[in-house]
């Protein structure tokens, strides 16, 4: 798959090792863990300095997590 990065008035394209959002709490005082968005996987990394995560296709996450989400409108 291509992956790309809108921010603001800027894109860009991912390459190999893909892009990571660092998660933290809804206070902002916690990190919950990293989420790594790659160009055919997405892996989950709990906690502050966890090394080891839980992959899945991204083509896999689309279709049976985010197409049965409701469609707002």
């Amino acid at each position: 798959m291509k992956v790309s990065i809108d921010v603001g008035d800027s894109s860009a394209e991912l390459g190999t090792k893909g892009i990571i959002l660092h998660i933290w709490d809804n206070a902002g005082k916690k990190k919950v863990g990293r989420l790594r968005i790659g160009k055919s996987t997405v892996e989950w990394l709990p906690g502050k300095t966890s090394t080891h995560g839980r992959t899945i296709p991204l083509q896999r996450l689309i279709s049976e997590v985010l197409d049965q989400l409701p469609v707002k409108g």
